[in-house]
């Protein structure tokens, strides 16, 4: 049995479909999760901060999050850092959300193009 994040060597045969499906979602969910907190990091600061009620927070932590830009503009220094700072973690956590997602379909193409011609599936 492989660990989250342990994938079958060039020499090992494809992953069952069954269980490459159960390491999809497992990878999904784990994505999710990021997502998640993020969105509750970016509404906790947007409300304390940038004294935003809990709504307009989650709709500027999620514009934010997604990538499309801020709705509302902060008037105090520490919720300027703050939209900044989040900002640019939000960049890199779609970057690693992404790739935490789709590793597992990439990593299959890779091993399937490698795989013994006897192996396929």
């Amino acid at each position: 049995m492989h660990g989250f994040g342990q994938y079958e060597r060039m020499s090992q045969p494809l992953l069952p479909r069954r269980r490459f499906l159960r390491r999809l979602a497992m990878s999904s969910a784990v994505g999710l999760v990021l997502i998640c907190i993020s969105l509750l990091v970016g509404m906790a600061g947007y409300h304390w901060l940038v004294a935003l009620s809990w709504v307009d927070a989650y709709e500027n932590a999620a514009m934010i999050l997604s990538g499309m830009g801020p709705v509302a503009n902060p008037d105090t220094w520490a919720g300027k850092v703050f939209a900044g700072s989040y900002a640019m973690y939000s960049g890199i956590a779609l970057l690693a959300t992404t790739a935490v997602v789709f590793a597992p379909v990439v990593h299959r193409f890779l091993h399937y193009l490698h795989a013994d011609p006897g192996q396929k599936r």
